[in-house]
């Protein structure tokens, strides 16, 4: 349970990673699930709240330039799409289970767009178990990938 928790805190991994780790573990694929969507929405609110600061802090300080343009920029570039729908914006977002979505790419680009905690939260969190339920149903043969294709 712990590595199926620890594996949905990471970003790019995120809920994606954990159910599949947490079914292959032996874990009811339902806690999997559960397990998971805590361990990704952990992280969350400190992101949302502290992401400016430390891209700020890194930019005056020289340190990882490169990384905090990049990371600016791929924040700024999603913020664009999710800036018009807010909310559902960021939902969609986070649901999508493909590689550079997911609750850490919406926590950066709330934290961009200034979203109050308050109304990022639950739109992260419908997102990430949006994105689980996929997931599970993938990992539990309900859905095939090849008929999503």
């Amino acid at each position: 349970m712990f590595k199926t928790f620890v594996t949905a805190m990471l970003p790019v991994l995120e809920i994606r990673g954990a159910i599949p780790v947490g079914v292959a573990s032996g874990l009811d694929p339902w806690l999997a699930f559960a397990v998971g969507f805590a361990g990704n929405l952990l992280p969350i609110p400190f992101l949302i709240l502290l992401t400016r600061l430390v891209i700020e802090w890194l930019k005056e300080h020289s340190i990882l330039v490169k990384f905090t343009s990049w990371l600016e920029d791929k924040g700024s570039k999603e913020a664009q799409k999710v800036k018009k729908y807010s909310f559902w914006g960021l939902f969609v977002l986070v649901a999508i289970p493909l590689p550079g979505t997911g609750a850490w790419t919406g926590a950066l680009v709330a934290s961009l767009l200034d979203m109050r905690l308050k109304r990022a939260m639950p739109a992260i969190a419908l997102g990430v178990a949006a994105a689980g339920l996929i997931v599970l149903a993938v990992t539990c043969g309900v859905i095939s990938v090849g008929s999503m294709i």
